[in-house]
């Protein structure tokens, strides 16, 4: 009946089953079980980590319920009490694939790469249920190429295989199925060339307002903050994000935002950023993709450097150009390169995949 109400119910009454008197074990485990999941579900996860709690209290000698409640922990972004959870169970169980995957998980989360690789492998391999799971081939393979291991392409294709990928150098998790996919796009191919046109038209207005930006300090630029780089200096100054005016940031560069505000295939793309990105010599963008397959990204040349600057998506090197436009879909993998001897500065604009349909861009969750 998808009513809020009737689940809450549903959830005081599981938690009433438990505290009847003599009930069987194994309907406390599924009455909890199903309360937790049900918590879950309505985003009460400090209510299900109670339960998960109770559980593992009553029935501590059931590993799956450690699991699950190492599960709970990582629902909450607590992820140093998760550690210790499947720290316990891989010393009681040192053969658990669940417990693997999300204890190489954690690891690859505090930058433990090569250390987060044999959990990760081991417990996929395992064919543990619950370990099958896009995210898992997504940061194994990750952490073999941050270590220069090319058996990454071997994760990628079984991930692909597994249903989780599009394609080895597509690895988006949050897709519609069904869109045209390609790394590479022409302004025509996107039929965003009103938007392009615009941008390549003005594109020293838009490099000059953020030049009056920048003199004024660093404060607006924000250093990359996803874990991205292997070394280098990168910083952003986002405009709009989620489909969402940064409104104070649009005070700093009023003439390129009001350019903007004509295009809501850009402004309104909830799955995308429109921002400025400068990248100072020195840096390396690890490979990596973007979350979705519902945007193509596109870069507007601002100060490119003579030579020295490139970046690869999928099998393809290009170059940035002053006052070009660049379009490609960053649900492929990517990587960027700047060994330049000054900075690189370009300007991004995020718009909806063109072949979404106006009811999906307009009910689409945001990323």
């Amino acid at each position: 009946m998808r009513s809020n109400e009737i689940l809450q119910k549903a959830i005081n009454t599981y938690e009433e089953v438990a505290s009847l008197p003599n009930v069987p074990a194994d309907l406390i485990k599924l009455s909890l079980k199903r309360q937790a999941d049900r918590q879950q579900f309505l985003g009460h996860m400090r209510a299900s980590l109670v339960t998960l709690q109770k559980l593992v209290h009553l029935f501590p000698n059931d590993i799956s319920f450690k699991n699950d409640l190492g599960v709970g922990y990582l629902l909450r972004g607590d992820n140093s009490n998760a550690k210790k959870v499947y720290e316990e169970v891989l010393s009681l169980d040192p053969n658990n694939g669940f417990a693997k995957v999300h204890y190489g998980f954690i690891l690859k989360a505090e930058n433990k790469i090569a250390e987060s690789i044999p959990y990760l492998k081991e417990g996929l391999e395992s064919g543990d249920p619950g370990t099958d799971d896009g995210r898992f081939y997504f940061h194994l393979g990750d952490a073999l190429q941050r270590v220069g291991d090319k058996e990454a392409y071997k994760w990628y294709e079984l991930g692909h295989q597994r249903g989780h990928f599009a394609s080895v150098w597509q690895r988006s998790l949050y897709n519609v199925n069904g869109l045209k996919a390609q790394p590479w796009w022409t302004a025509k191919e996107s039929g965003y060339t009103e938007l392009v046109k615009t941008l390549e038209r003005n594109w020293k207005l838009v490099r000059d307002e953020v030049f009056a930006v920048m003199d004024k300090g660093k404060g607006l630029f924000l250093p990359e903050d996803e874990n991205l780089r292997e070394k280098g200096d990168w910083s952003q100054f986002t405009l709009w994000q989620q489909g969402r005016k940064n409104e104070n940031a649009c005070r700093g560069v009023p003439k390129t935002c009001a350019l903007l505000e004509r295009f809501p295939e850009a402004t309104g793309c909830r799955r995308g950023q429109i921002k400025y990105s400068v990248m100072h010599p020195g840096t390396h963008v690890w490979p990596h993709t973007g979350p979705t397959n519902c945007r193509l990204r596109m870069h507007l040349g601002l100060v490119i450097p003579k030579e020295g600057c490139r970046i690869r998506c999928a099998k393809e090197n290009r170059t940035w150009e002053e006052g070009k436009v660049l379009i490609f879909d960053d649900s492929f993998e990517h990587e960027v390169w700047q060994d330049a001897d000054s900075y690189r500065l370009i300007f991004i604009v995020d718009v909806w995949h063109p072949e979404l349909t106006p009811q999906q861009r307009r009910t689409l969750p945001a990323i």
